[in-house]
């Protein structure tokens, strides 16, 4: 079977309005601003409003991206949502999606694979389209992290912010697209990094609210750690995978976690800071949507070229890791 070369051919991206400073943040915890940003690079995040759920973020990125790609809603195969902040249980939010953007013709599902997220999407829509089962496939990551997110923990209430990026996959000329895909998990490491209350091991209850389980739940130095080493090896293995060395890369688009987590992954790829993109500044860790808000932020910034090779790579909670290599 010959397999059709798959790409990126749109983008987009959506943040809510209200912005979340760290000088609130000393107001609600024991907190200041050279601690966050000294241990963070996190300056300030977006809170969605009241009345927004993770479809709404998801809907407004979707718009841009099939606008990006001059294409209709209509011409959409498949819709994956990743995101660990669903609108419910159940429907699915990909399937809200579906519904308010009028793609009537598509599948829909959410994929959960925490902060790597997006990066499992785009190897599950991409294999699709190769194989050639489908044309067009739109791709989102959404969260809205401030609504799991507990405002009485200085360690993890710094870290988090809602947004939604997109992407639409769809055929690309040869020598251009997705040149390989390294996905992992550690599923021993699951305690690490969770939101343990409302799933069927612990229903809601008075006692799962009172014992804060519905929030996130991180071990800070853990993580850490685990991040700072998968990161780097994820990447590399992606490279392998395509045949490239470091020094071919053009842009390095990372998860947005952590200042010194980015920066230990530049370190062990050989990368100057200007080949990676970074906006946690801005943003904080924004989940499966920090990878696609970044990449939308670097096509609109003209910081991808034509030719150009990209390498995606993210972790996250699961344990999950995941990266790829794109070339534009």
């Amino acid at each position: 079977m010959n397999l059709h070369p798959v790409g990126i051919i749109g983008t987009g991206k959506y943040v809510p309005e209200r912005i979340l400073t760290n000088l609130e943040l000393e107001q609600m915890v024991e907190t200041n601003d050279e601690w966050i940003v000294t241990r963070t690079g996190i300056r300030e995040r977006r809170i969605a409003a009241p009345e927004q759920a993770t479809s709404d973020l998801a809907y407004e990125a979707s718009k841009q991206a099939l606008q990006s790609a001059g294409i209709e809603a209509e011409d959409l195969d498949l819709i994956i949502v990743a995101t660990i902040t669903p609108d419910m249980f159940f429907p699915s939010t990909a399937c809200l999606l579906q519904d308010r953007l009028g793609a009537r013709k598509a599948a829909a599902f959410d994929l959960s694979a925490a902060c790597s997220g997006f990066i499992y999407g785009l190897a599950n829509a991409s294999s699709l389209i190769a194989s050639g089962m489908y044309k067009h496939v739109l791709v989102v990551g959404a969260e809205c992290l401030s609504r799991i997110t507990d405002y009485t923990d200085r360690n993890t209430c710094i870290l988090f912010g809602d947004g939604a990026g997109a992407v639409v996959l769809g055929r690309v000329p040869e020598g251009r697209g997705f040149r390989s895909f390294e996905l992992g998990a550690d599923g021993a490491g699951g305690e690490l990094l969770k939101v343990s209350g409302g799933g069927s091991r612990i229903p809601s209850s008075e006692a799962s609210l009172g014992d804060r389980s519905h929030y996130i739940y991180m071990a800070g130095s853990e993580v850490f750690k685990f991040a700072v080493r998968i990161m780097g090896s994820a990447a590399e293995e992606a490279l392998k995978k395509a045949d490239l060395e470091k020094s071919d890369i053009d842009l390095l688009i990372p998860h947005q976690a952590n200042i010194r987590i980015i920066q230990s992954a530049l370190n062990r790829l050989n990368l100057p800071e200007d080949k990676c993109m970074i906006n946690l500044n801005k943003y904080g860790n924004v989940s499966a949507a920090s990878i696609p808000i970044a990449l939308a932020e670097a096509v609109e910034q003209n910081r991808i070229k034509e030719g150009d090779k990209i390498v995606f790579v993210g972790f996250g909670g699961g344990l999950t890791w995941g990266s790829s290599v794109l070339i534009w």
